[in-house]
């Protein structure tokens, strides 16, 4: 069954604090619009499990990102000693021990049809994971709220900050703050050029203007969204930029994993004071700290709510508040809608990770992963391409023969220069041959990683018996490697009448 997102059901309790996505949302209705400015939020920095994952991701990506451009790989001379690098100036790209040419587009089809299965796999199993943990949004807001908070402070220090009236304290800290932002969104866009030129080359011709124009555009543009998408505008770009809330509701069923309050547990809400009895009323103290944590702005409790990026937060800073008062943790956890009810009827929980749409997604992506691994492993170290006269499509020579010219393209896909030999099948006794060259054996050296153009002769004797048009193929050989091509030969009126 597909889940109905629902932001708009009435809170139960008149005490509990307005999140301010509901807080923009209901301003921008009353004002007949469905968007509104932002309104800041401050969210408190919380310790536990989910948090302590997310730093760990968050490290790793941010690694990965700035590190991966610098990693050196062998290669033989003349080649990039990059490891990753999309060479658009050479037409290539490279991955370690992989290289891909354009006609190779197939395999990144492969590998974006398997990047979004396995989203879709991941969402109907656990939600918004990717958006809570690994999408890059996250990632660089995460790091953006660290440096606030060095300069800063947490949220209570914050917001009194904002609302201080202008002092030295509060430039310098303001100040300090925005110019590491731009410090790390600049970094964000050099790194991004380095996987499309030699990193320590355009290291230095960047500083002295000799980098090409299209490295400082797009250092720019890069530098420009990472410091308002992370800096400014932050949860608005998932709420009203991104597509994936939207669409997420059409992955989720009543089995799968999501941030989840247990009302069941936690009604009726209300503060508690120590030494009191908990007899009659909910484990929830109505402290808010799910709120304040929120990078969103959400109440939890409301239920699931488009905003919400599944990151956890809110179930760390719940379980350190039951630890203070007493209660078991997980009041606030990571839990399906169907195992919520059956608890709440007084039945066992049952949790079902492999369903009908979890096996689709599985099979589907394993499928499509496994062709694109084989087409990878299968790729041909040799490709050969042919392109027939069009005019004159055949000549008739003075003793009768019959000649068609083709141009080959023959593209070796090694490291190393290679020697084929041309042959062509499919007419009995044609003899082939390059235009200013004598004998009928046609031998082509391809320097490597190179695609050299061939001009060539096939000239069919004037005793082959001949229809009009004939199928026929050219074949390159080089040792083990061997690649071959379809077409025609044309002899039109050569046929005996």
């Amino acid at each position: 069954m597909v889940r109905v997102i629902d932001n708009t059901r009435p809170r139960s309790d008149a005490r509990t604090a307005v999140s301010a996505a509901a807080r923009a949302k209901g301003k921008g209705e009353a004002n007949g619009h469905l968007y509104k400015p932002r309104q800041p939020i401050y969210p408190k920095l919380v310790h536990g499990k989910w948090r302590a994952i997310k730093w760990a991701l968050l490290i790793a990506a941010l690694a990965v990102y700035y590190v991966t451009p610098w990693i050196r790989w062998h290669r033989p001379e003349g080649f990039p000693q990059q490891a990753a690098l999309v060479d658009f100036t050479g037409r290539r790209f490279y991955f370690f021990d992989i290289q891909l040419w354009p006609q190779e587009v197939y395999i990144f089809t492969g590998l974006l049809v398997m990047a979004a299965l396995a989203l879709f796999l991941v969402t109907a199993l656990f939600g918004r994971l990717w958006c809570g943990y690994a999408c890059p949004q996250t990632v660089w807001t995460d790091l953006y709220i660290v440096v606030e908070r060095l300069f800063e402070g947490d949220r209570n220090a914050r917001m009194r900050l904002d609302a201080a009236p202008l002092s030295f304290n509060k430039i310098w800290r303001k100040t300090g703050k925005h110019l590491v932002w731009l410090a790390i969104a600049f970094g964000t866009g050099g790194a991004w050029i380095f996987y499309f030129h030699d990193a320590p080359t355009l290291i230095r011709t960047f500083w002295t203007g000799d980098a090409p124009m299209t490295a400082y555009v797009s250092c720019l543009l890069l530098t420009c969204t990472t410091y308002i998408f992370a800096g400014w505008m932050r949860e608005q770009v998932c709420t009203y930029m991104c597509p994936w809330p939207r669409i997420q509701g059409a992955m989720l069923d009543d089995h799968s994993l999501q941030v989840t309050y247990l009302a069941y547990r936690g009604e009726t809400r209300g503060p508690h004071k120590k030494g009191q009895s908990w007899e009659g009323r909910g484990d929830c103290i109505d402290c808010n700290q799910c709120v304040v944590a929120c990078p969103m702005g959400i109440d939890i409790r409301d239920g699931s709510q488009l905003e919400c990026i599944n990151c956890g937060l809110c179930v760390d800073a719940c379980d350190e508040m039951m630890v203070k008062v007493g209660r078991p943790t997980g009041l606030i956890a990571y839990d399906s809608e169907e195992a919520v009810c059956a608890r709440t009827k007084g039945e066992k929980a049952v949790y079902k990770p492999i369903r009908s749409r979890t096996i689709y997604y599985a099979l589907a992506m394993s499928v499509v992963g496994g062709l694109t691994l084989w087409s990878l492993i299968d790729r041909p170290k040799a490709d050969l391409g042919v392109i027939r006269d069009r005019n004159p499509i055949f000549v008739r020579m003075h003793d009768g023969a019959v000649r068609d010219g083709y141009t080959l393209k023959i593209a070796n896909r090694t490291y190393v220069q290679q020697r084929y030999d041309v042959s062509f099948e499919g007419v009995q006794g044609a003899r082939l041959s390059q235009p200013g060259a004598g004998g009928e054996h046609v031998s082509i050296v391809v320097p490597p990683d190179q695609v050299v153009p061939v001009r060539v002769f096939v000239t069919a004797p004037k005793d082959a018996e001949l229809e009009p048009s004939v199928p026929a193929r050219f074949v390159i050989r080089a040792g083990d490697i061997r690649a071959e091509a379809k077409t025609v030969f044309l002899s039109g009126a050569a046929n005996p009448q």
